[in-house]
């Protein structure tokens, strides 16, 4: 996601882009890339694999965003001469480039040793959004919202991948008070485990699949609870009411700052959300029923991403390519 936001800003100004990726294992992510038009080339894995297709492909620059190459390749690219730009978050895990960037909060306060001549680039002021999220920014921060029965939109990434789904809607339903809300399941056994969550009186839950309007969701609720990831800067940049989700160990940190900030909540971790509900419906309670302790929490937020982090990031690509 944060790719292509990167990518429509460097069309924006002219420049031709291609993914280089195993998109097609992902499909919701596959038709994001090619709905826009988009080459793909396959993904391919060694250092001289990468060095041949980028001198076919005539590059005048790269942007790297994996957890899974090999240091080797980054090196052996650079020094090939293209340019290059990798997309990280704390660790490099071996990567060098000319440019870093590092969108994750505080990360700005941290001071890696960089490759010689590396510059890097980090903190909310570079986060990475797409199109969609940016076209439904409100221009102010929002007004507290007095709905009888709040609406509430639950999803968890593209997969869910640790199906935290039926469990923030057990959750939600321990709260005991009304709620509406849609909840994402990419799968039928998600869906069903979703469904089967006894609820309240007053209480209800319908299940979609994975949808490209998820922006939309989000500004027509009061309430979104999500993972904690990349997609919380887009919920801060909405001017949403955060809940997170801490699903797997690797978000802890960000969860942790995000949480700190007071721009979101945190409901908790997935594996004590598993164990016993009863927390986190007490974090979730007073999110659905108290309108301007939300509008708080929005606002926080709505201040914290302005939305304008990949016109400096391309900013910074293109004075690299010069």
């Amino acid at each position: 996601m944060r790719g292509l936001a990167l990518a429509e800003e460097l069309r924006l100004r002219g420049a031709e882009v291609v993914f280089v990726c195993d998109s097609h294992t992902v499909p919701w992510a596959n038709e994001q890339i090619l709905a826009r038009g988009i080459p793909v080339e396959p993904a391919v894995w060694t250092a001289e694999e990468h060095v041949e297709l980028f001198r076919r492909l005539e590059l005048d620059a790269v942007v790297f965003d994996s957890y899974d190459l090999p240091g080797e390749v980054f090196t052996r690219v650079r020094r090939s001469g293209i340019p290059a730009l990798a997309i990280v978050d704390g660790d490099f895990r071996g990567a060098e480039a000319d440019v870093f960037v590092d969108q994750n909060l505080g990360s700005e306060l941290d001071q890696p040793e960089l490759p010689e001549g590396a510059i890097r680039l980090a903190g909310l002021d570079y986060v990475l959004l797409r199109d969609e999220i940016l076209t439904l920014r409100p221009a102010e921060p929002p007004e507290p919202r007095r709905h009888d029965v709040p609406k509430v939109f639950a999803f968890f990434g593209g997969t869910d991948a640790y199906g935290a789904g039926p469990y923030v809607a057990a959750a939600l339903a321990a709260t005991g008070v009304p709620f509406e809300a849609l909840v994402v399941a990419p799968d039928d056994d998600l869906a069903e485990a979703i469904t089967a969550v006894p609820l309240n009186p007053g209480q209800r839950v319908d299940v979609i699949g994975p949808t490209s309007q998820l922006a939309r969701a989000v500004v027509a609720s009061d309430l979104v609870v999500s993972a904690s990831g990349t997609s919380t800067w887009e919920l801060m940049c909405l001017g949403a009411t955060a809940g997170l989700v801490c699903v797997v160990d690797n978000q802890e940190m960000g969860y942790e700052r995000a949480v700190a900030t007071g721009a979101a909540v945190g409901v908790g971790v997935l594996s004590d959300l598993k164990a016993d509900p009863t927390a986190a419906a007490a974090v979730l309670r007073p999110l659905l029923t108290d309108p301007v302790e939300r509008a708080r929490i929005a606002e926080a937020g709505w201040k914290l991403v302005d939305g304008q982090g990949r016109v400096r990031v391309a900013d910074a690509l293109f004075h690299l390519i010069s």
